[in-house]
């Protein structure tokens, strides 16, 4: 298990492709407590048992509840709509982006990503939502 800098903040994962579970929960687990999901219906499931984490960041395309349904979801509710959230997704469309973006995501970052910058985006996120990163 790999050594956690920071786990007093909390990411929630959504990501159905295994491999990209992995490339990301390597990442991010030396900064962060991270807990994976594989779709928006089970991280609905996840936070509406108690589970409230600092950050979501969801894969676009899930199957059961995509990202942007995920998204909606959660800002109709008055216990999750100030949840921040990030979408990671392959899609490079800008309408994919401005719906989401629209639909009150906090950033949208398309993959491949550059792990340097995906931390510094997070660390963005983060802060704006008023999260402590020490």
């Amino acid at each position: 298990m790999s050594k956690i800098n920071n786990p007093s903040i909390h990411i929630l994962l959504v990501e159905d492709d295994e491999f990209m579970q992995a490339v990301l929960d390597e990442i991010l687990n030396v900064n962060y407590r991270i807990d994976i999901r594989p779709d928006g219906l089970s991280a609905l499931a996840f936070l509406q048992g108690g589970n409230i984490p600092d950050l979501i960041i969801s894969d676009l395309n899930t199957p059961n509840m995509n990202g942007l349904q995920l998204i909606e979801q959660l800002k109709v509710s008055d216990f999750f709509s100030s949840l921040p959230i990030m979408i990671l997704s392959g899609e490079e469309s800008s309408d994919k982006r401005i719906k989401c973006l629209d639909a009150g995501a906090d950033d949208f970052v398309v993959k491949p990503f550059n792990p340097a910058e995906l931390e510094a985006r997070i660390k963005m996120v983060l802060r704006r939502a008023g999260k402590s990163l020490s």
